[in-house]
């Protein structure tokens, strides 16, 4: 850590308040060029953060936290939260193993009241704190944090329109960066420019200039201010005002006075109801390279603060999401009805580079995956081929429109289920945990899951013939294998596994990316002496029953491998071995999923290895599987 003037003193945001407005100022500048030194090193979420240290410090300066509540919408944006709450000697930590989460965290420290790693639920978990606060007879502040691009998403509307008949006392800060994760999109989006744009405001601020010109540069900043409150006073507030909120703003996020000044009047206002104050700020701000790039350096990898440029991987194999995009290109190049959508995460995804191909036929809905699901729906009702491409995590926040609007009706919506299994450092608010469970357990679905780059392609080229129901394709986050991929038309038949080597008496079924673990697991046994049988079931639903029933039948034990939690795969595998009576033979059956516990985040390889999913515990299975099966025979005998 460098020297400073004032961030050394700063442990706590009782030191913060020690200082005048001017010397916040100096520890804001503090504050960000220690953020930029400790991303340079462990890589994370930056660009937000940068934009919020002089609002992360007015905060703090004017509410008594953790007393009062300060919720932070996401949590991207925490980083400078972090640096003055009491972590400041370990941000260097951020996002490795054992470190600071990459977001906020309960039981990381009492200031941070709400974990947050999704998009949207500040504002409703704000209000549940204040209504448990005015239940409870307490007069501490709530304070929620939200961004431009997370006000968009439905939830934010649903909490605000509750907030705003509760007369409940609350503050929301609206973050407006002009700048989500990708571009903005949407009428919220539209109604925020807006606010800077409409004629009214025009027409006013022409009629300023003409009063400007006539008078000195000492009046023309006074006019300036007066600009910005003609802004705010007819234009600002209608949204907010008709969902129940008092409005304020816009105000500049980064002049200090001003943002001190409105905090404090809004803490100390008798006004019972929500209030709404609208800071203007710039995503990447005081990191020339960050305001430069188009995502504003929004998540970076390890970087050169000189140079600004991240660590790329050596590797010259494409990742999973790379193969996703490039197949599914190949194959709207030749049908027309291919429809690629996101919701908010086109570079996270891959579906910018589908729609830098067919931009008419890509589609980001915004912080929106409910709306993405049954969007994608209206269209497969129309003939049309929609591939919504959504992180499992996020998935999950749509299951309603899954269920009634895809499935019930039967509809050839393509899931494209990016990030499946443990992700790493953003750890288990991002994991690919439940889809596999979550969607075989839907009547009228086809779920794959692809245990290398090539059966990805396979997979992607047979949903896009699957016409009668809907598909489900995961796949892992990275980089693949290094194999060589196939040509689009090579296809798979549904419900079909294949066997990747015959062995004797145990065989492994694996069911997505854990193949290559279970090759490596059979090459240590091999030197063993032991041989096993290993194949690859491609299929969750419908399940290759023919060949579990070969395989049950061939051998004395099996076990199932799956990147997923309980009620997946192998619950749909023990379920029709029992249904078969092939448990009643002797058979012996394991099944090897993630532990019933949410995994903190690390490496993805100490992740599995946690998770008892790695080379080495698929040995260990095996061999404690067989040694129990001898000592059942010697009991017999």
């Amino acid at each position: 850590m460098s020297n400073y003037k004032y961030l050394d003193k700063v442990n706590f945001p009782s030191d913060i308040k020690k200082l005048s407005i001017d010397e916040l100022k100096i520890l804001s500048e503090e504050i960000r060029k220690e953020m930029i030194e400790a991303v340079s090193v462990t890589g994370g979420h930056l660009g937000a953060g940068l934009g919020v240290v002089e609002l992360t410090v007015a905060l703090h300066y004017v509410f008594d936290t953790p007393n009062d509540k300060l919720i932070w919408d996401v949590g991207h944006q925490s980083y400078p939260h972090k640096i003055i709450t009491g972590r400041k000697d370990k941000i260097r930590t951020i996002r490795q193993g054992k470190g600071l989460s990459g977001f906020t965290k309960r039981s990381e420290s009492e200031y941070d009241p709400f974990g947050a790693a999704h998009s949207s639920t500040s504002i409703s978990s704000a209000l549940g704190m204040a209504v448990a606060n005015k239940l409870s007879n307490k007069s501490n502040n709530v304070v929620a944090v939200i961004g431009d691009g997370a006000i968009s998403a439905g939830m934010a509307y649903e909490a605000m329109n509750n907030a705003g008949i509760s007369k409940t006392k609350m503050i929301v800060v609206l973050n407006d960066n002009d700048m989500s994760i990708a571009k903005p999109v949407g009428a919220m989006r539209a109604y925020l420019a807006k606010l800077l744009t409409g004629k009214l405001y025009f027409s006013l601020r022409e009629i300023l200039k003409l009063i400007i010109s006539a008078f000195s540069k000492r009046f023309s900043a006074k006019a300036g201010k007066a600009e910005d409150f003609l802004r705010s006073a007819f234009t600002g507030g209608t949204l907010f005002n008709s969902l129940g909120f008092y409005y304020v703003g816009p105000i500049d996020g980064y002049d200090l006075d001003s943002l001190v000044s409105v905090l404090k009047n809004a803490k100390e206002s008798n006004h019972e109801g929500p209030i709404m104050i609208h800071i203007k700020t710039e995503k990447g701000k005081g990191y020339s390279f960050a305001e430069n790039a188009l995502d504003r350096y929004h998540g970076v990898s390890k970087f050169n603060i000189k140079t600004g440029i991240q660590e790329k991987s050596k590797s010259n194999i494409p990742s999973y999401t790379k193969v996703f995009a490039n197949t599914l290109i190949k194959h709207a190049e030749k049908d027309s009805k291919i429809i690629g959508i996101t919701a908010a995460m086109p570079s996270g995804t891959g579906i910018d580079f589908f729609g830098e191909k067919f931009p008419k036929r890509m589609f980001d809905v915004g912080i929106a995956e409910q709306h993405a699901v049954t969007f994608a729906a209206g269209l497969a009702t129309e003939g049309f081929k929609p591939f919504t491409a959504i992180y499992s995590t996020f998935l999950q926040r749509a299951y309603d429109q899954v269920v009634h609007d895809v499935a019930i009706q039967s509809l050839p919506v393509r899931f494209a289920i990016d990030r499946a299994g443990l992700v790493g450092a953003d750890g288990p608010t991002h994991a690919g945990s439940f889809d596999i469970t979550y969607l075989s357990t839907l009547p009228n679905f086809v779920v794959m899951a692809a245990s290398d780059e090539s059966e990805l392609v396979k997979m992607i080229s047979t949903s896009v013939d699957i016409n009668d129901r809907p598909s489900a394709f995961r796949y892992p986050r990275g980089i693949g294998i290094g194999i060589e991929l196939p040509p689009i038309d090579q296809k798979l038949e549904i419900g079909k596994g294949r066997v990747i080597q015959e062995g004797k008496k145990l065989a492994i079924i694996n069911f997505g990316a854990r193949l290559n673990e279970c090759l490596n697991a059979s090459s240590s046994l091999k030197k063993k002496g032991v041989n096993i049988t290993i194949v690859d079931a491609r299929f969750a639903k419908p399940l290759d029953e023919k060949l579990i029933w070969q395989i049950a039948t061939d051998h004395d034990s099996i076990i199932t491998i799956e990147e997923g939690s309980i009620g997946g795969f192998g619950s749909h595998v023990a379920k029709f071995l029992s249904e078969k009576n092939l448990l009643d033979t002797g058979l012996k059956f394991r099944t090897m999923i993630l532990p019933d516990k949410f995994i903190d985040h690390d490496k993805p390889e100490l992740m599995y290895k946690i998770a008892g999913l790695d080379s080495k515990a698929i040995e260990d299975k095996v061999m404690d599987l067989l040694n129990s099966n001898i000592v059942l025979q010697k009991q017999k005998q």
